[in-house]
């Protein structure tokens, strides 16, 4: 079927992948907008499975202040050769990401990052939240599993919600540019500053 030039920019719009990239996803998703995307999504995580073993040293660390200078963010965000460090999509994928961090507050980059103390004191309280509400034994642990989910959607920076998109995690937007660039991307570190905020020991 012949796919629109107004039906490409959509998509272009909502993915950031490239022209043919698109027109290819709406003509296999026949004309399904939808399903292009997922289309699109699905090659970005492939691209970002096959690139997830090489080494990445070269990167920027970019910086995002916001309120007036009473909220800031810094984050470091890794690839493999400087050439890539210095494209477009690169730095404005580094600078949503900084925007990210300031507007979210994540405290873990990854699920993996979250100390297994922690995981097993939401998973305590998120248990005995159900049995207050009356729910059976046997699916106390389901409920709190789930609601533990929930807690990293919230907590962890890559399964974050996109600020500018609810509909794609952090994880698929870096995923988005990894098949875009050609190059493994890795979030190194991240930290967030907010004038007034407790200090760690005072």
């Amino acid at each position: 079927m012949a796919i629109s030039a107004q039906a490409v920019k959509a998509l272009r719009e909502r993915t950031g992948a490239g022209v043919m990239e698109c027109k290819r996803a709406l003509e296999e998703a026949g004309g399904d907008m939808e399903r292009a995307v997922e289309i699109l999504r699905q090659r970005g995580q492939a691209a970002a499975l096959k690139r997830a073993g090489r080494e990445a040293k070269e990167g920027l660390i970019v910086s995002y202040v916001h309120a007036g200078g009473r909220i800031g963010a810094m984050v470091e965000v890794n690839c493999e050769t400087d050439f890539v460090a210095r494209t477009d999509l690169f730095r404005q994928l580094a600078q949503e990401l900084a925007m990210q961090v300031a507007a979210m507050n994540p405290r873990y980059l990854t699920r993996e990052d979250v100390p297994p103390s922690i995981v097993e004191k939401e998973m305590s309280i998120y248990r005995e939240q159900a049995r207050a509400e009356g729910k059976p034994e046997h699916v106390l642990d389901r409920i709190a599993q789930g609601r533990l989910e929930k807690f990293f959607q919230e907590v962890c920076l890559m399964e974050q919600s996109y600020i500018r998109d609810d509909k794609r995690t952090v994880k698929e937007l870096v995923n988005e540019a990894i098949a875009r660039l050609g190059e493994n991307i890795v979030v190194r570190r991240f930290v967030r500053f907010e004038v007034g905020e407790a200090i760690d020991g005072e």
